[in-house]
């Protein structure tokens, strides 16, 4: 895989629940089953039509992924937070289902942020 990973995150609008773009083009609630693309114009294209889905899902945007010890994992923490949440007790929402996937994430470090997004912050 390239060094370019996104994956497309929103909110179902019926349930509000966190859903990742699956592999077949619908949604999918665990993060170990959304469409990881390394292709830049194929996610942006994703996003856009994710978008377009007012009356399935709201806020679609791409998020950047890495790849920890083979396993994708969401770059900013907020985004891990959604992957895992919700995060009240670990033994409740996604985190209990367990899985390599989700260990990665739990167990990931790094960024506040995710790097495709900086560009959107303002600097003054």
């Amino acid at each position: 895989m390239s060094e370019f990973l996104q994956a497309i995150v929103a909110n179902s609008l019926t349930t509000g629940i966190v859903v990742f773009r699956g592999r077949d083009g619908g949604w999918v609630e665990q993060f170990a089953d959304a469409r990881l693309f390394d292709d830049k114009d194929e996610a942006a294209k994703a996003e856009a039509e994710a978008k377009a889905q007012v009356t399935t899902v709201i806020d679609a945007y791409a998020i950047d992924v890495r790849l920890d010890d083979g396993q994708p994992v969401p770059i900013s923490y907020r985004e891990r937070v959604k992957a895992l949440g919700p995060t009240i007790h670990p033994d409740m929402g996604k985190q209990a289902q367990g899985g390599p996937v989700i260990e990665a994430i739990a167990h990931a470090a790094g960024a506040a942020r995710s790097s495709g997004r900086l560009g959107l912050i303002k600097r003054k």
